[in-house]
């Protein structure tokens, strides 16, 4: 025992909860809950040492001024702990020991999770605030002239009574009651209020050896065993292969050890309590390793209740309720500084999450170890996604390298061009606008060929095959990943209920008790959930209906933009109209995406707890669906737009279609939409990852810190000594930023995902930019959760849950949008039509011509007619619009013509071949790629059949033991029988004990 230590018996288990009055209170020795011993035991009144010998075993001599807490005091406020130890602690040297808050004040136990929770000095002040240490069999004292640091303050006896503060007293009741629930499951705590955060109290938590194999084998985890095989190996050309493969990319190799490759690997089980001779248990500290021991820890946390308010509260709901205000696993260490011990958190932050380190993969085997598979397959669908992604860049630049080398070829660009045409074009505005060149539209119409060509067609199929590869790639990268992460049996288990689904459940039941009806086995029907449907479906109707009126408020800012600066400009500056309003009004569009963003993420969430889902599991699929319902119609709807609905429903000049009878519907410029949609599509794009994923990432979190610690600055104590000492780990780790789950991170790389694939066909430079935005992305997540976030708890997962079939839903969306997009957006088809039935020498000259209608300037409608007709410098009889319409000169003249109804087949036709070809290879490659690779279920099968010869030796060896036992014993009694009579009387009771050892199996 440490010279500054006392030890104390066990309490007795407590009476019920309640106020309970104390026998005999002396009023010399009792001050509000708390009993002060004199300084000299031997001179205490006899009273007193009998109630101190009753509570507490012996105190040594040496001792002197020690606190002790009366626990009739906190029988008294209505709790006594059960089968617990209450100690009052002051180490001398407390950080040298415990390495800075990793460990115990005993320096030999690991600090497994934290519990935090806020309290009130003036409260504290009434009750010796201390460190305490459950389930311990040592204690440190105090001195009673010398007050704990940072601790409660004591009260003169002639003192008034301090204001008591109930709400306080209630969470702090809750509180004990929780770690006593907590210390008989077996867990190990320690108490320390005594930090630089002020107000602050952290509850340390071990999980002791048996609690951790209890937990173990009721969590089925798969620990590797003593047993060892071999992993089958290429051999001949493809073992050739694969050595230059590996020597070619060893400098983009992480350096570190989990990474290289195995040639040997452990046999997993299963762990068992009574079959751990089959398990390496050498060297019991690191068997079950930090991130395996957060987790058990976080499932007694869940599953352990705290009673004391009517109704049983978990973690989750003492968190909610304000009772701790933080639960966490410690990081390992730090991971930057001089002399700073080796970790797997620093080796993550020099190997990963550098920016430096940009070009090596990931190790990902390290990641999974210190964060957990969930995160891990993060991360590595992550880093497939991200190479998958080079080979369509380097597509997508040949696609648009090849527009810009047959920019100069383009036939109807040229046409467009050539000034000697001098086709005279119909005013896009009433009155304001006149008319003007065709050749003035030049520059839109060659930009439109750099992504509005034949090549442009092949990279929609090829992107469409792409996206099928790629889940191909990542389902085989995912058993891989559960073959080496011994994930390949694991079953998600029913979660325990949440804490909000228990409480409606408890009303629900009191309601029904009030009612004297029966209560058996209550839970939430669709009849108790009803009207949070209806808010759901209200609510999300509601959010569509308020972005489609926010694109609506953009159109008329465009049509009323583009009448007004063609009043106010200059010839020049008239040409540029189109541009200037396209590139404004999707910076509007830009912004509004961002917040509604932001604002639709609170709203799903919202709206995903009044639906009250029974588990964890179950809100996060329904907040991932709306969250991602409400932000793909965000993000897409002006897109949608402008492939699809702008300058389809313009009418024609002398009818055209008004919006609240003054504005005219927006027309698509000569070269089509197609140009347009690519400056929308890529704005969008490259605006959503500059601000919101990378902008926001690194800017809000850092702004937190930075007013964390602020507030943190303006509360720290003015002692000098104390500001200079060094920070406890779980004081570090509590300054940083909560995990809140991987929801936002999928979410902005799925949105990508549709960028890249939905309107490809318009924007073939897209997955360029998603590869050199993931490349930094990576690294800036990595950083996030290594340096600026609280360590996750580690969650066991088999594949990317929900995720995986909203990516499956895209890549069969995308085919249909691209199908759309090149059939009716761009100019694709008319082109192949006016080539083989229109054209008369075979070539594109006069598809231009064959594109556009006359119209008669007389059949103007009354004031809607160019007010300065003669802006040309001519006076004009006929301007050409682009439509499919009958002559000025004709019987019917502006009804559709004939080829109109010709390109529409046409269009028509090519969707669906092309959208059932695609398909149907899309479908192919899904059917030619096995899911599970073949080495990875060969050796599936050999661990089958190893675990199963293990277990028959085992079953041989008992059987071996049991029979020779058998012989010993048979041959033990006949040397027993052979005695001689007087031996056997001169040792009685001999005989008996020769068959009494133990059969050990």
């Amino acid at each position: 025992m440490e010279k500054d230590e006392i030890h104390l018996r066990r309490l007795p288990a407590a009476a019920p909860w309640g106020p309970r009055k104390s026998g005999a209170e002396d009023a010399g020795s009792e001050f509000h809950g708390v009993d002060f011993l004199p300084e000299d035991l031997n001179e205490a009144p006899e009273e007193t040492g009998m109630r101190v010998n009753k509570k507490y075993s012996c105190l040594p001599a040496e001792e002197k001024g020690i606190h002790i807490i009366n626990i009739r005091a906190i029988e008294d406020i209505g709790y006594d702990q059960h089968e617990s130890t209450l100690l009052n602690s002051l180490s001398k040297n407390p950080d040298a020991d415990c390495k800075y808050g990793l460990y115990f004040r005993d320096g030999k136990r690991k600090v497994d999770y934290i519990l935090v929770y806020h309290y009130k000095k003036s409260s504290a002040g009434r009750t010796l605030t201390r460190r305490v240490h459950h389930n311990d069999s040592s204690a440190r004292s105090t001195k009673q002239d010398q007050p704990l640091p940072g601790k409660g303050v004591q009260l003169e006896m002639g003192e008034s009574e301090p204001h008591v503060d109930y709400h306080e007293d209630d969470k702090r009741f809750r509180r004990e009651e929780y770690e006593g629930n907590l210390v008989e499951a077996g867990l190990e705590l320690e108490r320390d209020e005594d930090t630089k955060i002020h107000g602050i109290g952290f509850v340390k938590i071990h999980a002791p050896w048996n609690v951790l194999c209890r937990e173990a084998e009721f969590l089925k985890l798969k620990m590797p065993t003593k047993k060892m095989y071999q992993i089958n190996q290429t051999h001949g050309l493809l073992k050739k292969i694969n050595s230059v493969i590996q020597k070619i990319t060893e400098p983009i190799q992480p350096k570190v050890a989990e990474h290289k490759p195995q040639t040997v690997k452990r046999l997993s089980y299963p762990f068992s309590r009574e079959k751990q001779h089959l398990f390496d248990l050498s060297d019991r500290d690191s068997f079950f390793d930090s991130k395996t021991r957060s987790t058990i820890v976080y499932e007694i946390l869940k599953r352990t209740t705290c009673t004391k308010a009517k109704y049983s509260m978990g973690i989750t709901s003492l968190l909610a309720n304000g009772v701790y205000s933080a639960a966490y696993p410690l990081h390992d260490g730090d991971y930057e500084g001089e002399n700073v011990e080796p970790n797997d958190r620093k080796l993550l932050c020099e190997e990963w999450a550098s920016y430096g380190v940009f070009y090596k993969y990931q190790p990902i085997d390290l990641v999974r170890k210190y964060f957990g598979e969930k995160i891990g397959l993060y991360f590595a669908w992550l880093g497939v996604y991200t190479q998958m992604l080079i080979p369509a860049s380097i597509v997508g630049i040949i696609v648009f390298l090849y527009g810009c080398a047959t920019v100069d070829e383009n036939i109807p660009s040229m046409e467009m061009c050539d000034q000697r045409n001098n086709i005279t074009m119909c005013p896009l505005c009433d009155r304001t606008c006149s008319y003007w060149k065709m050749s003035s539209a030049c520059a839109t119409a060659r930009a439109s060929h750099l992504f509005d060509n034949p090549a442009t067609v092949f990279f929609s199929v090829f992107m469409a095959l792409w996206a099928a590869t790629f889940m191909e790639h990542w389902k085989r990268k995912q058993m891989r990943l559960n073959y080496r992460w011994d994930l390949t049996g694991f079953e998600e288990e029913e979660d325990h209920p949440r804490a909000e689904y228990e409480a409606k459940v408890l009303e629900k039941s009191l309601r029904k008790e009030h009612k004297h009806k029966e209560t058996d086995k209550e839970k939430l029907t669709w009849k108790d959930r009803f009207p949070a449907y209806l808010t759901n479906f209200v609510g999300i109707i509601f959010m569509v209906g308020l972005t489609f009126a926010i694109v609506f408020g953009v159109i008329i800012y465009r049509i009323s933009t583009a009448a007004a600066l063609a009043i106010s400009s200059t010839p020049s500056g008239r040409s540029s109209v189109r541009v200037t309003v396209t590139a404004t009004a999707v910076i509007i569009n830009l912004v509004v995406i961002i917040i509604l963003d932001e604002v639709y993420g609170c709203i799903a969430r919202w709206l995903t707890q009044i639906e009250v889902p029974k588990t964890d599991k179950n809100f996060e699929e329904r907040l991932i669906f709306k969250a991602f319902l409400l932000k793909f119609v965000n993000a897409y709807t002006p897109i949608f737009y402008v492939a699809f609905f702008k300058g389809r429903f313009v009418g024609r000049p002398g009818d055209y279609v008004y919006i609240f009878h003054s504005f005219r519907m927006e027309e698509c410029a000569p070269g089509g939409c197609l140009m347009e949609l690519c400056i929308q599509l890529s704005i969008i794009m490259l605006g959503k990852q500059l601000i919101q994923n990378n902008l926001f990432e690194i800017g809000i979190p850092k702004m937190k810190k930075f007013i964390r610690y602020m507030k943190l600055k303006r509360r720290r104590s003015l002692d000098h000594e104390e500001h200079m000492k060094k920070k406890q780990r779980y004081e570090v780790d509590y300054n940083l930023e909560p995990f809140a789950g991987l929801t936002p991170e999928y979410m902005e790389m799925i949105i990508q995902f549709g960028f890249v694939t939905l309107f490809v066909a318009s924007f073939p430079l897209a997955p360029l930019f998603a590869l050199l935005n993931n490349i930094i992305e990576i690294r800036l997540d990595a950083k996030k959760f290594v340096t600026e976030l609280r360590r996750p708890v580690a969650v066991r997962a088999k594949d990317i849950g929900i995720w995986y079939n909203i990516l499956r839903g895209i890549g069969k969306l995308a085919v249909i949008i691209n199908a759309f997009v090149i059939s009716f957006t761009s100019d694709f088809i008319p082109r192949l039509v006016y080539l083989y039935m229109y054209s008369e020498n075979g070539t594109m000259h006069g598809f231009v011509n064959h594109t556009l209608s006359s119209f008669n300037v007389s059949d103007f409608q009354a004031g809607t007619a160019p007010n300065d007709p003669m802006d040309l410098g001519y006076e004009v009889q006929i301007c050409r619009y682009k439509d499919y319409r009958e002559p000025p000169w004709s019987e019917n003249k502006y009804d559709i013509s004939k080829d109109f109804w010709a390109v529409l087949a046409a269009r028509l036709a090519f969707v669906i071949v092309f959208q059932n070809l695609v398909m149907f290879m899309s479908d192919f490659v899904d059917w030619i790629i096995p899911d599970i690779p073949k080495d990875i279920s060969q050796q599936i099968h050999k661990e089958k059949v190893l675990m199963v010869e293990v277990f028959m030796r085992e079953e041989q060896g008992k059987l071996q033991m049991l029979e020779t036992w058998k012989d010993k014993d048979k041959k033990k009694g006949e040397n027993c029988n052979n005695h001689s009579p007087r031996l056997s009387r001169s040792h009685s009771g001999s005989l008996s004990s020769c068959h009494s050892y133990p059969l050990d199996v």
